[in-house]
């Protein structure tokens, strides 16, 4: 067994993965909140929103997690085709469950359909990224921990989605958000806890790209497009607020008419 190690980087990796899982879920929660008060297309484009925001925290989450890992004995690749579709998967089923509150009439069906969907899809996200590693050697994996982390997963996107639907104001989100960065650390780390890996050393060049080729930029990437959307949810104002803009303006055009006649 070769020795794994999740910290290659200390406390930097497990911290700001955290971070951007907790960032990723406060705009998913506050994007719902503000799909729910909408109709229309803008109740979907901020459905849109949210499930891009949670996708790519929950990705990015598990990929910076993975810039600090390493096996002793072996270098590691990752395969780009099958890493992009792990994040497309991400974005489709996390897509799916907040589609399915969003317009489910159900409420208590939908979040249990939805929280099932997205939990199984956020786990297979997490090991279809596993099964991009290449390295000299072998992987497997313990049963009963891939499952409990499994369990977690659903348990934490029915959280998540129960939270859109019940949580409304913006101290209450953040507190959710916390608690649910929390709980798609811990799936992640008890998915890699699961893990064996056998080195059988070799002085063949491993396929794929490195970590730094990689998967270092593309987290960049998807970490900023995080912070961009927090800066248009927060300067967009919410439907309430663009209701009673609307019924301002509406009042001063008839008073200003009014007043001609």
């Amino acid at each position: 067994m070769g020795h794994l190690d999740h910290t290659t980087f200390g406390w930097l990796t497990p911290v700001l993965s955290y971070a951007m899982a907790a960032i990723g879920a406060a705009l998913g929660l506050r994007c719902t909140v503000r799909a729910l008060g909408a109709s229309g297309p803008l109740r979907r484009n901020w459905l849109l929103t949210a499930a891009s925001a949670l996708g790519t925290g929950i990705w990015t989450m598990h990929f910076v997690a993975m810039l600090g890992f390493g096996v002793a004995g072996t270098d590691i690749r990752y395969d780009v085709p099958l890493t992009l579709l792990s994040l497309l998967i991400a974005m489709l089923v996390v897509g799916a469950g907040v589609f399915t509150v969003g317009y489910g009439r159900d409420r208590s069906r939908a979040l249990l359909v939805g929280g099932l969907t997205t939990g199984l899809g956020v786990a297979g996200m997490h090991y279809l990224g596993m099964a991009a590693l290449r390295l000299h050697g072998t992987v497997d994996y313990d049963p009963l921990l891939v499952t409990v982390s499994v369990v977690i997963a659903v348990v934490a996107a029915t959280a998540a989605l129960w939270a859109a639907l019940n949580i409304k104001s913006p101290g209450a989100v953040a507190l959710a958000s916390l608690v649910m960065g929390a709980a798609v650390s811990s799936m992640h780390y008890t998915g890699m806890l699961a893990v064996g890996i056998r080195v059988a050393p070799s002085g063949s060049e491993l396929p794929g790209a490195s970590v730094m080729q990689f998967i270092f930029p593309l987290a960049v990437g998807l970490g900023s497009y995080l912070f961009l959307t927090s800066a248009f949810v927060a300067l967009s104002p919410a439907a309430s607020e663009d209701a009673s803009s609307r019924a301002h303006d509406a009042a001063t055009e008839r008073a200003a008419g009014a007043a001609a006649t």
